[in-house]
């Protein structure tokens, strides 16, 4: 049974008061691309967490390039998740909703992601505004911004969590973190609002295509996911999902399935409670 679901995330805010400039991007992506999808599958597989980290995420920096030893690999793990740095940071939604990233996912300006100049593409950060200390857990899958000397790009739903939207920029602290801290915080977070955490697999401009992804997972038994969107203007993003996503273990299992099928690309969100029978614990 086809389920499609208005996105009801409480992270969904309008307004703004400006709208700053977003420069080009000049990166390449090396990312995984999907059967799936049009290269817009959102993502950051987990492939057993720190594997996840190694394989996705540092081998994109070594663009692709696999022969690198193993344990030269996993050491590169410490020296990521040691990023901490302030800065300013500025935001960026209406004029880039619904076109691609430098991952080739598609952009969603009501998704919690930042564009970085040097983070690995994907990973995870936590955004802390040191004006308030309001934090936020946001995945890198884009590159910026080219701005002056400013450290980050947010999209506008981290900077709206942030009260970074209506000034345009604000100072921040980045510190990078491994996939598992990012779903241990996204919990805490989703809990605190009312809400759950989902594993998305899958980003798309078409409802058909999304419907076919939807189609595609059920034919291999995996559980049933629903599809929300997100709007703005003309602008609709259809987002295949699957959850709540109850623990580490869940989702580590949950994507070694997706990947049997070709699914590799995959990221944590947070959406408003739904019921709870569907749980994957």
């Amino acid at each position: 049974m086809k389920k499609f679901i208005p996105a009801l995330s409480v992270l969904i805010l309008i307004g703004c008061s400006s709208d700053p400039i977003k420069s080009p991007d000049i990166s390449q992506s090396a990312s995984v691309t999907l059967a799936n999808s049009d290269k817009s599958t959102a993502g950051q597989t987990l492939w057993g967490l720190a594997d996840s980290f190694r394989h996705h995420t540092i081998l994109h920096i070594n663009h692709g390039d696999t022969t690198k030893d193993l344990a030269e690999q996993e050491s590169f793990l410490p020296r990521i998740t040691r990023y901490l740095k302030q800065g300013i940071a500025s935001w960026y939604g209406p004029g880039f909703h619904g076109k691609k990233t430098a991952t080739g996912e598609i952009f969603d300006m009501y998704a919690m992601t930042a564009a970085h100049k040097t983070l690995p593409i994907p990973s995870y950060a936590e955004v802390t505004n040191l004006e308030n200390h309001r934090s936020v857990i946001v995945r890198i899958n884009d590159r910026g911004p080219y701005h002056g000397k400013r450290l980050l790009d947010l999209s506008f739903a981290a900077a709206k969590t942030l009260d970074m939207d209506m000034d345009g920029t604000g100072a921040v602290e980045v510190k990078a973190i491994a996939p598992d801290q990012a779903l241990h915080q996204l919990q805490k977070i989703a809990e605190k609002q009312a809400q759950d955490v989902y594993l998305q697999v899958g980003t798309f401009r078409s409802e058909k295509k999304a419907l076919e992804l939807q189609d595609e997972l059920a034919d291999h038994n995996l559980p049933e996911p629903e599809i929300r969107s997100s709007t703005y203007k003309r602008s609709t993003l259809y987002k295949v999902q699957i959850g709540p996503v109850n623990s580490l273990a869940s989702a580590d299992k949950l994507n070694q399935q997706l990947a049997a099928i070709g699914i590799t690309d995959t990221q944590f969100v947070t959406e408003t409670k739904q019921s709870q029978d569907a749980m994957i614990q």
